[in-house]
């Protein structure tokens, strides 16, 4: 799997989620991406405030490469950025300054990712069944929902 630096901001709060800067990892397909012990799975139709979603707890996130200014929050958004030290090195050769300053983020190390575990998450077969006019056609995990028609 390929790994990139990457921006990724937690959008359940709004523009002030918990956001980090560090190396991810792509599925195959480029529709998941591993990071910090999370898999994010992209929105097929983006929302608002994100394009993917966490597929153990349904919240939304923006996943987004990098600025070279290094203003990546949103300009309403605040709060210090996570930042992985094992990608600071990377980071900084990627943006326009040469420090890490501590006011504006906090250097964490990302916790490893098990796949496998995502993997079986996906996959599971889906039994809730609605019938009813109403019916929600997304799961928690944003998965289409068998309706017995």
């Amino acid at each position: 799997m390929k790994s990139k630096i990457m921006y990724i901001e937690n959008k359940s709060s709004g523009h002030h989620g918990s956001a980090w800067i560090g190396f991810v990892e792509f599925s195959k397909s480029g529709q998941t991406v591993y990071f910090n012990n999370k898999a994010l799975k992209k929105l097929k139709i983006p929302r608002i405030l994100g394009n993917h979603f966490d597929i153990e707890t349904g919240e939304e996130y923006w996943v987004s490469g990098v600025k070279k200014n290094g203003q990546d929050r949103h300009q309403f958004g605040s709060g210090k950025i996570m930042i992985d030290k094992n990608s600071i090195d990377e980071y900084l050769k990627l943006v326009d300054f040469n420090i890490v300053d501590e006011k504006y983020f906090t250097i964490i190390e990302f916790a490893k990712t098990d796949k496998s575990r995502f993997n079986e998450l996906e996959n599971i077969e889906i039994e809730y069944r609605d019938n009813s006019i109403s019916a929600s056609y997304l799961d928690n995990n944003h998965r289409k929902l068998t309706l017995n028609i």
